[in-house]
């Protein structure tokens, strides 16, 4: 079992087996969490397996940073075994992989989390495995990787949990798990109001953050255009959620000035952030157009709700994507050395 710092906290609790796959920023954070807490958590890694194996884990926090000096850190699944619990934070790109990474680390009675952005990550793993094993966790944390092995949480930390089936009695059991590590968390009135309250805020700012050309949060704000398309953009989302909710037969609804008043709120004391969308444009990496615009704009389309910033949101990101970044925008290694010079470097200030 992993070993934390002495400060840790200890609960009086069942101590579960738990494999984080795809432990990037988010994996490795909640994971560590869960780790310091007693949990007996197995990480798997690509880019930080070597270091963390000779040096641990290091979080860095503004609640108060810890090191976990001895972790339990695997090349593959099939080396992480079987476990109560396996918590997904690939990013949604990768939702095709997910199933045959999960598959070797389940038993017959392991739980199964997606804790990744978008629409419809869970349905995509209840055709691979039993619905009852399926959950949904969405994180409203800015959060980055430093060094190898590293990791910054910047600030929040909520995470908001449901079950695919929407039985209390197992979101309850997901939300006890992570009380043990003190995780703050709520169930959502289903699964379903939890994905579009992710996506009121995804959609605007991550979408406005690669398609206006790569820029922070506080761009968006302050420029009167900008925030005027963010707003748009996260009411028609509210009418999207809305109306899908309806379409299930959900009686839970969007609160639209509580959601528009409550996003915005939160943004403008977060400083100039980085999406993580606008991070992975920089890099060079797949961004999840699909999961956050593709699929929100395809369900408006179903549910004829009029949602054109959306699609002219997807339509300008998508184009991104194919064409690649543009040379104005930061390269790699100008991101890599700023990583290694200002742990606050607001370029790197990346909201999950």
């Amino acid at each position: 079992m992993p070993v934390g710092c002495a400060t840790s906290v200890r609960y009086a609790f069942e101590v579960a087996s738990i494999v984080v796959i795809g432990a990037g920023a988010v994996g490795s954070y909640y994971g560590a969490l869960l780790a310091r807490a007693g949990h007996e958590v197995r990480f798997v890694m690509r880019r930080d397996l070597e270091a963390v194996r000779r040096s641990g884990l290091h979080i860095e926090s503004p609640k108060g940073g810890f090191h976990l000096p001895n972790v339990s850190v695997f090349a593959t699944p099939h080396e992480a075994g079987i476990a109560d619990w396996v918590i997904c934070s690939l990013k949604a790109t990768a939702i095709g992989d997910a199933a045959a990474l999960i598959r070797p680390c389940v038993g017959p009675t392991t739980r199964i989390v997606a804790l990744m952005n978008g629409l419809g990550v869970e349905k995509v793993l209840a055709q691979e495995f039993e619905p009852r094993r399926i959950f949904g966790a969405m994180a409203f944390v800015c959060i980055n990787r430093g060094e190898p092995g590293r990791v910054r949480h910047l600030d929040y930390g909520r995470v908001t949990l449901g079950h695919f089936r929407d039985e209390p009695s197992e979101a309850a059991s997901l939300k006890e798990l992570f009380d043990t590590a003190g995780i703050e968390n709520t169930i959502a009135p289903n699964l379903r109001y939890a994905r579009w309250e992710k996506l009121c805020w995804n959609v605007p700012f991550n979408g406005l953050s690669v398609a206006a050309g790569g820029v922070g949060t506080q761009k968006i704000l302050r420029d009167a255009g900008l925030r005027a398309v963010a707003d748009a953009a996260m009411r028609e989302v509210v009418a999207t959620g809305n109306a899908d909710l309806e379409n299930a037969g959900s009686s839970a609804r969007l609160d639209e000035a509580d959601i528009l008043q409550r996003m915005f709120a939160q943004t403008d004391t977060m400083g100039d952030y980085r999406t993580s969308m606008v991070i992975d444009f920089v890099m060079g990496r797949p961004l999840e157009v699909e999961a956050i615009l593709g699929e929100t704009h395809r369900r408006a389309d179903e549910l004829n709700v009029s949602a054109p910033t959306i699609r002219t949101l997807y339509a300008l990101v998508r184009s991104r994507t194919f064409s690649g970044a543009a040379s104005w925008l930061p390269s790699a290694s100008v991101i890599s050395r700023l990583n290694k010079r200002e742990r606050h470097t607001p370029a790197l200030r990346a909201l999950y």
